[in-house]
């Protein structure tokens, strides 16, 4: 099996750049509906990734939040509380399989660490499921 087939490319999927503001990772939160994205920089190298509560986390430790710092203050300095781990496309199938019992989805680089998609946890249980049902005629 070749992992590529599983990818969703990187013009498939939402994520931020790590200078963004706070606010407009809650704008892009409150829009795409999703609660962890990766992080990357300028150059497109994948840096972690950023979830709902990491944001929630920072505001309530921050008792004197609100808007205009979440215009001014930037992402990147956020504690991640679990950032995802990120694989090379070239990783085995065994790898992407382990990863995703930890993960809802596995952040995926190219050699120079570029970010280039994700691989879903969905897409692989929905890759068993088909060929089990081809296995066995289901």
């Amino acid at each position: 099996m070749n992992i590529i087939t599983l990818l969703t490319p990187k013009d498939k999927t939402f994520y931020l750049d790590s200078q963004a503001t706070i606010r407009q990772a809650l704008e892009k939160y409150d829009y795409h509906k999703f609660t962890v994205v990766p992080l990357i920089d300028k150059e497109g190298h994948y840096v972690t990734t950023l979830s709902e509560g990491d944001i929630l986390r920072y505001i309530k430790n921050n008792c004197n939040f609100d808007i205009e710092i979440a215009e001014t203050h930037t992402i990147d300095f956020i504690e991640k509380y679990r950032p995802y781990k990120a694989l090379d496309i070239s990783s085995p199938i065994q790898e992407v399989i382990k990863l995703s019992f930890e993960q809802n989805f596995i952040p995926m680089v190219d050699d120079r660490g570029m970010y280039i998609g994700i691989i879903k946890r969905k897409g692989i249980i929905k890759y068993f499921y088909e060929d089990f049902k081809r296995h066995y005629n289901i």
